[in-house]
C-alpha cells in the first residue's frame, strides 16, 4: 500500500483499532490527523510517533468540532484524501433490561456513533472531493447486521452507520468513495474484561479467535485502496457472522 503524499484523519485513534488504523496509513507514508475526544495525552503520544502527525482533540457528536478538525488538519497539510469514522461508545446493558437502555443512553449513543460520522464526513467533503480520490471508511460492528452486541442502542446505531454507509456512497460518487468495516470481537482496551464473550467466540466463530487492531486496521487499508469499491459493509469478524 502506497498513501505517499496522501492525508488521513483517523478519529477514536488514541489506542485501539483507531491507533492501528493511524499506524498502518503512517507506515505507507501518509500524514495522519490523530483524533480523540478525551484520552488528550495518549492521543498526543500516538500522533507525535507517526513521521508525520498531528493530534486534534475534539468530540465528534459535536458538529462545531469536528468542522475545526477540518479546519486545522488543511491549515497544517493543505488537504484531506481519507477519513475514518472509528470513534464510537457504548453502554453494556442486558438487551431485555429496556428500563436501563435510558432516553439519554440512547442519544449519546447516536450522537457519536452516528451523527458523529455524518458530522466529520460533511466537514471534510469539499477537501476529499477536491482530492480526486476521496474515501471514507466508517467503522461500524457486527451488532449492526447481527441481533448482537453490548446493548440494543448500540446495535441499532451500527445498523444506522451501516445503513448510512450505502446511502453515503450512493450520493458522493463518482467523487468519493464510501465503505464500512464491521468487525466481531477485537482485543482493545475496550473489550480487555469481555472474557465471557471472548470465550463464546473461540468456541463458536470458525477462525476460533477474537480479532487484533492490526486485523481490523488491514481491513480499512484494503478499502481504502480498493478503488473500485464503494458502498460496501465487510465483517471482519473471523466468520462469527456465519455461525
Amino acid at each position: 500500500m502506497d498513501l505517499e503524499g496522501k492525508v488521513a484523519i483517523v478519529t477514536g485513534a488514541s489506542s485501539g483499532i483507531g491507533e492501528a488504523v493511524a499506524r498502518t496509513f503512517a507506515q505507507a507514508g501518509a500524514a495522519v490527523a490523530v483524533n480523540s475526544s478525551s484520552s488528550v495525552e495518549a492521543g498526543r503520544a500516538v500522533a507525535d510517533s507517526l513521521p508525520e502527525g498531528l493530534y486534534v482533540q475534539a468530540d465528534v457528536a459535536d458538529d462545531e468540532e469536528c468542522r475545526a478538525v477540518v479546519d486545522e488538519v488543511l491549515k497544517r497539510f493543505g488537504r484531506i484524501d481519507i477519513l475514518v469514522n472509528n470513534a464510537g461508545t457504548t453502554k453494556v446493558i442486558p438487551h431485555g433490561n429496556l428500563d436501563a437502555a435510558t432516553d439519554l443512553i440512547w442519544r449519546r449513543i447516536f450522537d457519536v456513533n452516528v451523527l458523529g460520522a455524518w458530522h466529520m464526513t460533511r466537514a471534510s467533503l469539499p477537501a476529499l472531493r477536491a482530492s480526486g480520490a476521496g474515501v471514507v471508511v466508517n467503522v461500524s460492528s457486527i451488532a449492526g447486521v447481527r441481533p448482537v452486541g453490548s446493548s440494543i442502542p448500540y446495535a441499532a446505531s451500527k445498523a444506522a452507520l451501516n445503513h448510512m454507509t450505502i446511502l453515503l456512497a450512493n450520493a458522493l460518487g463518482p467523487e468519493v468513495r464510501v465503505n464500512a468495516v464491521a468487525p466481531g470481537l477485537v482485543d482493545t482496551p475496550w473489550t480487555a474484561d469481555w472474557d465471557a464473550v471472548r470465550a463464546a467466540v473461540r468456541e463458536q466463530a470458525p477462525l476460533k479467535r477474537s480479532a487484533t487492531p492490526h486485523e481490523v486496521a488491514e481491513a480499512v487499508a484494503a478499502l481504502v485502496t480498493s478503488t473500485f469499491v464503494t458502498g460496501q459493509v465487510l465483517c471482519v469478524d473471523g466468520g462469527m457472522s456465519l455461525r
